[in-house]
């Protein structure tokens, strides 16, 4: 009997479970069998075909509402060495698995192609995406699953937190997951109506230090004063210390400075939210201001949430998508090894892994915000944060100025250069 495998690889999202189940379910009505890979490829890697659970409809019908994965989750990583992906596959295939389903972000995607590749075609891949980040390559205005949970979830912790800033006449710095991009923390400062958001993808290339962020947002602490509103919210990717120089990223975060198997910083490590509270609150007392701030990570909290109605729907098709097209014969060559599973127009569309792999690095490209696009536009024009209009209107400068007390010229060469034109980022 064909045996199909599936596993979990990176973070948790909301939605796992009820991918395996809605894969289970399918693959069960084909007349396979499904076996479930406790912690993705970790012991896999290590030649280990032991931590596996057999799945049936009786045990997965129900879990489809559940937060977390039933089937656990790690961030290993055999694409470090061909050994390791060579020992996969042959674990795999001890194990009879002739068909994957991985469940994962960019990380388990690369991962997931490797050994589909190595297989030489003994073991064929489905990859559903899943991330709270938002960002493996489908077609634009196709979100990852996790992402419209975790926004939700997310969305309803920073209006609380707005309510608590102005009830309280203080400011709370809200940071929030998202390694490459800063699809969530858009995601949830826009729907929420936070005072600014600060995403990487609006450095573009350039580097950033703690300066800088910090700078961005006193501008906003000193725009809202002027405005007899002495308090705000200000969310931050997480993301924004990957725009950091090594030397930058030591000198405040030093003692937590890791690395994960798949060589990336663990930002969930460096304690963002206090540093950046501390040093802004250095920054504004040296020129006689005391503000109350606050600082909030949201991340942990999202990840393992009861998925939302969109994410059961969601992953009920992609799961079903998955297992469909393992079953079928390849619509080209390059679907042969495996696929990134997609819902487009409605319609299960595989995209082949060659399609969204990097050419230089090998690894699953990462999508990103446009910051060129109406979506970050319309969020851009939203937020209250320093213009360059700001500082050329010379009656709003003055004012502004004496906010901070400074001297217009001071003021305009102290944050001239985190000021934008509205809707340039």
């Amino acid at each position: 009997m064909t045996r199909l495998g599936i596993l979990v690889g990176g973070g948790p999202a909301p939605g796992i479970n009820c991918a395996i189940s809605s894969a289970t379910i399918e693959a069960c009505n084909e007349g396979l069998q499904v076996v479930g890979i406790y912690d993705g490829f970790e012991h896999l890697m290590r030649g280990d075909p032991g931590p596996v659970m057999a799945l049936d409809i009786r045990s997965v019908s129900r879990i489809h509402a559940e937060g977390g994965s039933i089937l656990r989750t790690a961030r290993a990583n055999p694409t470090t060495d061909p050994a390791l992906v060579e020992r996969t596959v042959q674990t795999l295939q001890e194990l009879g698995v002739s068909l994957l389903v991985s469940i994962g972000g960019e990380d388990t995607a690369s991962s997931a192609a490797a050994v589909a590749r190595r297989s030489g075609g003994t073991i064929r891949v489905a990859h559903i995406p899943k991330t709270i980040d938002n960002d493996l390559p489908l077609p634009a205005g196709l979100p990852t699953f996790g992402y419209e949970t975790a926004r939700h979830v997310g969305t309803e912790q920073v209006l609380n937190l707005t309510e608590e800033a102005r009830s309280t006449a203080r400011w709370v710095i809200v940071v929030i997951m998202g390694r490459n991009a800063g699809h969530l923390a858009l995601g949830i400062g826009k729907a929420a109506g936070a005072t600014l958001t600060i995403i990487p993808e609006e450095f573009g290339d350039r580097m950033v230090t703690l300066d800088h962020i910090s700078a961005i947002i006193e501008g906003s602490i000193f725009k809202r004063r002027r405005q007899d509103r002495p308090y705000g919210v200000a969310v931050v990717a997480e993301g924004v210390v990957s725009r950091m120089q090594p030397d930058e990223v030591d000198r405040h975060f030093a003692e937590n400075v890791d690395y994960d198997p798949h060589g990336h910083l663990r930002l969930e490590e460096l304690p963002l939210g206090m540093v950046l509270r501390r040093h802004l609150q250095t920054r504004l007392a040296e020129r006689g201001h005391s503000v109350k701030l606050t600082d909030v990570t949201l991340g942990y909290t999202l990840r393992c949430a009861p998925p939302i109605p969109f994410d059961i729907d969601y992953t009920r098709t992609l799961g079903f998508g998955a297992v469909r097209f393992l079953l079928s014969p390849a619509a080209s060559p390059a679907l042969q090894d495996g696929a990134l599973i997609a819902q487009i127009g409605g319609r299960i569309s595989p995209i082949p892994f060659s399609d969204i792999t990097d050419a230089a690095t090998g690894r699953i490209r990462v999508r990103r915000i446009d910051i060129g696009s109406e979506h970050y536009d319309v969020a851009r024009r939203y937020m209250i944060r320093l213009e360059r209009s700001d500082l050329t209107d010379a009656e709003e400068l003055a004012a502004l100025a004496c906010t901070a007390g400074m001297e217009p010229e001071a003021f305009a060469r102290q944050y001239g250069p985190v000021a934008a034109s509205r809707g340039s980022g």
